[in-house]
């Protein structure tokens, strides 16, 4: 074991070092943010002046290098745009992107689960239509879409929640099923897909001979097996919410990371930029090995050690 995690820790570096270059030569691709920062008359040697203060007339490859060794010891230097450290600004968004993809995958796996389950259970039945229709809406229907059509439908016309904002679980509602609607989609989908698979199997079959009920068969040997697929989905979706975040939380002005990072990559705020990207690439390495090591808890066919 000690030796896959240690393969699995070399490879999540290079992958965030990698992330981190490529969001560092983005970002110097982008223009100088000092031009953005000081007024519209400031002279070339007031420009100068405050690009020697931040750092941006060094060289990029020593740009970098000291953006790693920041880096490696928690440091991203302050938000030109707050004049705060980048790292503090993060934390205190993300308890809300964390509540807003939390409820959205809540909702959106157990609904999705169930609905692949029934669906699976009774094919081509009313339940399976609507099933697959909910699957083919969710992944067709775009976020920056749907977004606006809830509020204009549950917030304007009928009123029962806020068109935006935080602070109430009022608030929560819409941003969570914008958010949680693809992740429906793609969990009610594989599902049955799944489901259907091992409901073929002979161990299934063997169940029913032995007299027990359909509900039984469908709960203990069913679903646990048809969990593995929906689970590595699930994983990477987790680590993906953060994107569609991005889209959801700049609709209903939700103050978590993807509103931070929109406001960070419009005026050109470098250190709150890749500390935001890096976070978010380190949270997907650290979920999609959790589910690796999942795996092994629900198969026990599957050994990595």
């Amino acid at each position: 074991m000690t030796r896959y995690l240690g393969g699995r820790l070399f490879q999540s570096a290079v992958v965030l070092l990698g992330v981190s270059l490529i969001v560092f030569g983005a970002l110097h691709l982008t223009g100088d943010p000092v031009v953005l920062m000081l007024p519209p008359d400031a002279s070339y040697a007031e420009i100068q002046k405050y690009r020697h203060a931040l750092g941006f007339d060094d060289p990029l490859p020593i740009q970098y290098l000291r953006y790693l060794s920041r880096a490696a010891r928690g440091d991203f230097g302050n938000s030109i745009r707050y004049n705060l450290p980048a790292v503090p600004l993060l934390l205190e968004h993300l308890p809300a992107t964390l509540v807003l993809g939390g409820a959205a995958l809540a909702w959106s796996s157990l609904l999705g689960g169930l609905l692949g389950i029934l669906a699976a259970a009774r094919p081509r039945s009313m339940v399976d239509y609507v099933a697959r229709l909910l699957a083919l809406l969710g992944q067709a229907i775009p976020l920056f879409w749907l977004g606006p059509m809830l509020i204009l439908f549950f917030a304007v016309r009928l009123g029962w929640f806020p068109t935006g904002g935080f602070g109430t679980r009022g608030h929560l509602v819409l941003p969570a099923l914008t958010l949680g609607a693809y992740y429906l989609a793609v969990v009610a989908r594989l599902t049955r897909a799944s489901a259907l698979e091992v409901l073929n199997r002979d161990f299934v079959r063997t169940a029913r001979a032995k007299g027990l009920a359909p509900s039984r068969v469908m709960v203990r040997h069913v679903l646990r097996n048809s969990l593995i697929p929906v689970i590595t989905v699930l994983g990477l979706q987790i680590g993906s919410v953060l994107s569609g975040a991005v889209v959801t939380e700049t609709i209903f002005a939700w103050p978590g990371l993807g509103q931070l990072a929109v406001q960070a990559i419009a005026g050109r705020d470098f250190p709150l930029v890749q500390a935001a990207v890096l976070f978010s690439a380190l949270l997907f390495v650290a979920i999609n090995l959790c589910t690796d090591l999942l795996y092994a808890a629900l198969d026990p066919q599957i050994r990595y050690w």
